[in-house]
């Protein structure tokens, strides 16, 4: 295989991967009306049973803002509900409604989620391995600067901060 062929499989398999997420997406959003932050929040929201949004964000790595935002969707939709704490006034906890219970019931597994079971299925010197040639890859695409998150997603993430 000649070196235009390599270069050539390695953007066919980046454009498939692209793909992939933005059909899960898609499928995400027509099956069960969220996008994929909004169920992965969700989901942390079940798992915690009740939270203050700042450790949310933490366990998910969003910013808090950006948890806001979508728990303020959740809420719009009944999905979730908040309230202060009593012992820390400033701190608004969020729990999951009935609704919500019931929509992470019918929901399907994400992306991110099919990947990490079968990552995890792989020896450590093979995550080892997909791990650093992916941060070469970001680095040949001048994409280290990037805010990411730990979700595959397409939605826009915050531009990087200049230095």
């Amino acid at each position: 295989m000649d070196e235009t062929s390599i270069s050539r499989q390695v953007l066919l398999s980046l454009r498939q991967i692209i793909h992939a997420m933005d059909l899960r997406s898609r499928q995400l959003d027509r099956s069960i009306g969220l996008t994929v932050p909004q169920l992965v929040v969700l989901k942390e929201i079940a798992g915690a049973s009740e939270a203050p949004i700042g450790r949310i964000a933490r366990e998910i790595s969003l910013s808090q803002a950006t948890v806001t935002t979508i728990v303020d969707r959740l809420e719009q939709r009944g999905l979730v509900s908040r309230r202060r704490a009593q012992v820390d006034r400033r701190q608004v906890l969020v729990s999951l409604t009935e609704a919500g219970a019931q929509l992470i019931g019918q929901s399907p597994a994400i992306l991110q989620e099919e990947f990490l079971n079968a990552f995890t299925e792989l020896e450590a010197w093979e995550q080892t391995q997909i791990l650093a040639t992916l941060q070469r890859v970001a680095a040949m695409m001048n994409a280290e600067g990037f805010a990411a998150a730990p979700l595959l997603t397409l939605e826009r993430l915050p531009e990087p901060e200049s230095t």
